[in-house]
């Protein structure tokens, strides 16, 4: 029997995945370069930290001036800006033994600290630490002085730990009873709360535990004598008119309280005496940072000298005896499981090293390449100190310069501070924008700031000059130049409105 067959023919084709090949541009950093940039951006402060980091996590990577130390080479404009050769080291070092390492039976536990190797009698040295009592400790003590009940102390303890830096107790005294309900389980009052600030604000120094900056001053004005008229007039002009007081309306003042201009000015003396952040008293300076220098500029018969700070050029080397270490095992004719985990550690340790060396000196030479077109830009300026002689200088002028990369300029400008004859300036403070003058010729807005501060400290601060007027100031100097920007270049230096600078 014959069967008749069907074919079907269908225009539909099975779904399958499609495949297709595209090209892709991308840029992506080597961790090289990140370790670069990273190092590129930081200040010359910040370096050494960071260099003693690197020592005490990679033992492949060593201190080279712990056993000598030489000069930085000075750099000049006549200089080809290259770094010296790294000079080979041939002292050896005892710091680590190879066959110690590798018959070590416990390898699979971990490897040793450099701390196993230490000896007993080794001298242990400490750096020393100051001794300071914080602010909140301060309050604390005086405290301790007062009899209280259980109860009241944790309450007073709880408002002490409520205080911010500046002795302020910025949150409402209920929050204060709801925080003691549910963390300690402890139940009291808005008044019992405000019953024991009361005894806190009694502490010192005077104003602590102050709500607002109404009470500070007045818990300050209190605790001196009210015989005095002038103290007796600072208390009501904070009680009633803080306002009018700090937005320097004094004919009004006079005015409403019936004074004379000079009883008025005792009267503000007395108020200006006063700490509006009484914390601040025993702020610790130490935690202040210390502006080093990364560069220093020094004159020498008219001519320029750009020496580079020696902590940016440390002295580092890679370990001998972990070089030696991997020598060894490339001799090795056994080489076991251990032995290859082992020198895997030392490999990637001295690759960090070199990374790391690498990286220091490529922040070298990015540092005086730009600090020297820079200095070449400014020539002028730096042998005077004028900032007439400033020229307007904007980040790409220096980018095309040492033909690199606009962000580079700026990592280098925003962190690093050179020393001069006249004084210690941020990079980024020498790049500027250009103005006008009457004869066409492009100044910097630096010199124009300068000018506009030098108008506003020789001006009469019974009667300060407003913008306008110190608009028409510059103009008249030859400078082109409206009144919203004198108002912007004056936000710029920190300086307040006319109003605000009249004294009595």
């Amino acid at each position: 029997m014959i069967f008749p067959i069907f074919i079907v023919f269908s225009n539909e084709l099975p779904r399958m995945l499609k495949q297709n090949l595209h090209l892709k541009l991308l840029q992506k950093l080597s961790p090289q370069q990140i370790q670069f940039i990273k190092l590129l951006q930081i200040p010359t402060v910040l370096l050494d930290s960071r260099i003693k980091e690197e020592l005490e996590e990679n033992p492949a990577l060593e201190d080279g001036s712990l056993s000598s130390a030489e000069e930085i080479p000075e750099y000049s404009l006549e200089d080809d800006n290259e770094m010296p050769e790294e000079k080979v080291e041939n002292a050896e070092t005892d710091e680590f033994n190879i066959d110690d390492y590798l018959q070590d039976d416990d390898l699979d536990d971990g490897y040793k600290s450099m701390s196993d190797y230490d000896s007993d009698d080794e001298e242990q040295r400490e750096m020393p630490v100051a001794i300071t009592t914080s602010f909140h400790e301060i309050l604390q003590t005086q405290l301790n002085l007062n009899v209280l009940a259980d109860h009241e102390y944790l309450l007073a303890e709880h408002i002490l730990g409520s205080l911010d830096d500046d002795g302020y107790l910025r949150r409402p005294l209920i929050a204060l009873v709801d925080d003691l309900a549910f963390s300690q389980n402890i139940t009291t009052t808005v008044q019992e709360i405000e019953h024991l600030l009361k005894l806190i604000q009694g502490f010192d120094p005077a104003g602590v535990g102050a709500r607002d900056l109404q009470e500070c001053l007045l818990l300050q004005l209190n605790r001196k004598s009210s015989a005095q008229l002038s103290v007796k007039i600072a208390k009501n002009i904070v009680t009633n008119y803080l306002e009018e007081f700090t937005r320097k309306h004094y004919d009004k003042l006079e005015k409403v309280l019936g004074i004379t201009e000079a009883q008025l000015k005792l009267a503000i003396a007395e108020i200006l005496k006063l700490n509006p952040k009484p914390g601040n008293s025993f702020a610790d300076n130490s935690k202040q940072l210390q502006i080093i220098p990364d560069f220093i500029i020094r004159k020498t018969d008219q001519y320029l000298t750009l020496t580079l700070n020696a902590k940016n050029a440390p002295e580092l080397r890679v370990s001998r005896s972990y070089q030696e270490m991997f020598q060894t095992y490339d001799k090795a004719q056994q080489k076991d499981k251990k032995l290859k985990e082992a020198v895997q550690f030392v490999k990637q340790k001295l690759d960090s090293a070199k990374w790391f060396i690498d990286a220091i000196k490529q922040r070298q030479q990015t540092l005086i390449k730009t600090m020297n077109a820079i200095m070449n830009f400014q020539y002028d300026y730096f042998l005077t100190g004028d900032d007439k002689k400033l020229h307007p200088m904007i980040l790409k002028d220096i980018a095309e310069q040492i033909d690199m990369d606009i962000s580079t300029v700026s990592r280098v400008a925003n962190s690093k501070y050179v020393q001069t004859e006249f004084g210690t300036f941020l990079l980024k403070s020498f790049f500027s924008e250009g103005i006008q003058t009457d004869n066409g010729e492009e100044v910097s807005n630096r010199e124009v700031k300068s000018i506009l501060a030098n108008c506003i400290a020789a001006e009469d601060k019974k009667n300060p000059l407003p913008d306008e007027k110190l608009a028409e100031i510059i103009q008249e100097k030859g400078y082109n130049i409206a009144r919203r920007t004198i108002a912007k270049y004056r936000e710029q230096l920190n300086l307040p409105v006319a109003r605000l600078r009249r004294e009595m």
